[in-house]
């Protein structure tokens, strides 16, 4: 009698990073040692057996006006695409804040485009069957639509949402097939070195300061 080999296909996960909410919510939760985040290793920490990833794609903006934060942020990019990260960039624009009462003015810098880049991102890989599970990472609910849309289009697909810390989103939760709560544990294992090794050798050190 033969044998019956039955293989069990993994599900296809990719991972959409709202680089925004998840800086902030580390922040706001008090997690501002764990800025040197390795994406990559973060996914894997959080993925089972029974997945594999595909892509993780970071979606954030080019910090300005502020050379130092730009130098820090530049040095994270690069060390998240030498893990293989995706980076999409929205715009980071800047505005005016007035106070009625005193009348003065001070700048306010917004990061704009964002949910809109992780949307399209979200619905196109759908279309073109890139992923059996998008992991959201984010709490941000302007992401509910696209999210609904994946649900009622492709019935086979699902959207799973992996809350930063401090950014759960109960509206969001209500959409997502299956969600959790991005904790310290978890962040602290996903760091990277203190050295990171580009592509062509270069070594990226970990900024001292934030």
């Amino acid at each position: 009698m033969s044998k019956t080999t039955i293989l069990t296909k993994k599900e296809r996960v990719i991972v959409y990073v709202d680089g925004f909410n998840l800086y902030f919510g580390m922040l706001d939760a008090g997690f501002d040692y764990c800025k040197w985040l390795n994406l990559n290793l973060l996914v894997h920490n959080l993925l089972h057996s029974n997945q594999e990833l595909v892509d993780v794609k970071y979606f954030t903006s080019r910090v300005s006006n502020n050379p130092d934060k730009q130098k820090r942020q530049n040095t994270y990019i690069e060390a998240l695409e030498s893990v293989g990260v995706n980076i999409f960039y929205g715009n980071y624009q800047s505005d005016t804040i007035e106070c009625k009462r005193c009348k003065n003015v001070w700048p306010k810098f917004n990061e704009k485009m964002t949910d809109v880049n992780i949307a399209t991102h979200i619905l196109i890989d759908a279309y073109q069957d890139k992923y059996d599970m998008a992991m959201l990472i984010s709490g941000d609910s302007d992401l509910v639509p696209p999210m609904r849309a994946v649900h009622e289009i492709f019935k086979s697909k699902r959207v799973f949402v992996a809350f930063p810390p401090k950014r759960h989103n109960q509206s969001v939760a209500l959409i997502a097939k299956g969600s959790l709560t991005i904790g310290r544990k978890k962040l602290v294992e996903s760091q990277f070195e203190e050295k990171v090794a580009k592509k062509d050798g270069y070594q990226l050190s970990k900024p001292k300061t934030w």
